[in-house]
């Protein structure tokens, strides 16, 4: 596996001689391939070598891992519903809110584990930041496994759970912009938002594993016995997934354009203040694209199910179920998004997606509400336009920033978006729904669609990120990215 990935790296030319092994070449993970050495072949032998094989997916292989993180973020949302009673106190939407409210206190956690995290991957390397950050992740993941229910221990089961979601916070904030650099970096320039989206699978992967997984035990043990207990094997899932991720992400050779940088600069990284001084219109950009984004993944992905119910277009447990189609059909349509992005460009796909879920976004909604619009076809349209942003956002974010500040600028930006307006999302959407104002939600969702539309504007006008967004342009990438 190890040596496969190093065969599959990506890398940017260098010159042609030999260099001394960077410290990352003495860490563990090396154990796991000798030939994870400092001895690179020349840059056309390299370039031939890359061309005679389908490296591609090998060098993506590693962010692809995340899927385990997401399988744990969408657990928790998609188990709430059964674990609710269980573990918080109240019952019925009481409880569900409570959940809901543990699930967003992640989020706010997010930023700072950009910030600390997110620094560590600028100084330490990628590798570095994607193995801590998935460390965490999987030990959070089996401590939501294992928290006793408030029966046993009364108010201290939500306690844990809060505690358990703040951990898993700061990994996921640390851990996502880690894997934006990383795909940036190494994916093939004519082929990098392809690769965006076989990483970015690794979200959508973890989503038809949580709502398997709720699939299979539900068939297998019934849905009394999936809310008295039988949720927790989800996250025993998770946390397996994540133990492998890790051993993955040790084997995983160091971002090329990463090693120039500190061979070139040194370990020294600017102030993260120079994130918002230096780069105010990438910070918008990326803020108003990620707000757009996150809602229509929570919205159209995660809580779809439970929004039918609450309108009377489906049974929750049935529509949960079709999601495992939703997800497959997604995951395919992220790709063929990356495909079509590195032909015709960034913004321009950008564009019409999410002017497609703002338009589009009512009339679903009220046709669902109606009865004329089947749940199963509501799902699917929604499935293939959020496939768009959700497949080019690991790339798009790693191109508005440099490499210096690239993990730590786009980690805070995304994930202070994330937090507001994705972690926040169902407890909005419960809230609303318990005010007598579930017709509310998709005029909400559409709004962000209008702000994430605003942001490709903002994004045309970074500094280098038009021109390397495009198909002529994107090989200059990592080329040009220092003079923003």
């Amino acid at each position: 596996m190890c040596h496969f990935l190093k065969q599959g790296q990506v890398e940017l030319p260098r010159p042609h001689h030999r260099r001394t092994p960077a410290p990352l070449a003495h860490s563990r993970g090396d154990q796991c391939s000798p030939r994870l050495d400092p001895l690179r072949p020349p840059p056309r032998a390299r370039r031939r070598s890359l061309q005679n094989r389908s490296g591609g997916a090998s060098s993506s292989q590693p962010p692809s891992a995340a899927s385990s993180s997401r399988s744990t973020g969408t657990c928790n949302a998609v188990l709430a519903p059964f674990f609710a009673a269980q573990l918080f106190p109240g019952g019925g939407t009481a409880s569900l809110l409570v959940a809901y409210a543990g699930f967003a206190v992640g989020f706010v956690a997010r930023p700072l584990g950009s910030a600390l995290i997110g620094r560590l991957a600028d100084k330490r390397g990628r590798r570095f930041g994607l193995t801590l950050s998935m460390s965490v992740i999987a030990a959070a993941s089996l401590l939501l496994a294992v928290i006793p229910s408030r029966d046993d221990i009364g108010i201290w089961a939500a306690v844990l759970v809060v505690v358990a979601r703040l951990v898993q916070g700061l990994a996921y904030g640390g851990e996502t912009p880690t894997v934006a650099a990383y795909v940036t970096e190494t994916a093939p320039p004519r082929h990098r938002f392809l690769f965006s989206g076989i990483s970015y699978g690794g979200i959508i992967i973890g989503s038809l594993l949580s709502f398997g997984v709720v699939t299979v035990l539900n068939a297998v043990v019934g849905a009394d016995a999936l809310a008295d207990g039988a949720w927790r094997w989800g996250f025993v899932l998770a946390a397996v997934i994540g133990v492998a991720a890790v051993w993955v992400r040790r084997c995983a050779p160091e971002s090329d354009a990463y090693e120039q940088e500190t061979a070139a600069h040194g370990t020294q990284r600017p102030p993260v203040r120079e994130v918002f001084t230096r780069h105010p219109l990438a910070c918008a950009a990326l803020f108003l694209m990620s707000v757009g984004g996150t809602v229509a993944f929570y919205f159209s992905l995660v809580y779809l199910p439970v929004y039918a119910e609450h309108v009377g277009a489906a049974d929750q447990a049935s529509a949960s179920s079709f999601m495992t189609v939703v997800f497959a059909v997604t995951l395919v349509a992220m790709l063929l998004a990356g495909m079509l992005t590195d032909r015709v460009g960034a913004i321009p796909v950008l564009r019409g997606a999410y002017l497609a879920l703002f338009l589009g976004m009512l009339p679903l909604m009220i046709g669902l509400e109606a009865g004329a619009i089947g749940f199963h076809t509501v799902a699917i349209a929604l499935a293939v336009l959020v496939a768009v942003p959700v497949a080019t956002t690991n790339v798009l974010s790693g191109l508005l920033f440099p490499i210096a500040v690239r993990a730590v600028g786009a980690g805070i930006v995304g994930a202070s978006a994330i937090a507001l307006f994705g972690g926040t999302f169902p407890l909005l959407a419960e809230a609303l729904t318990a005010a007598g104002h579930t017709s509310a939600i998709p005029y909400y969702v559409a709004a962000t669609m209008a702000l994430a539309l605003a942001g490709t504007f903002v994004a045309a006008r970074v500094p280098g990120f038009a021109a390397a967004s495009r198909p002529s342009g994107s090989g200059r990438a990592t080329d040009s990215e220092e003079d923003q």
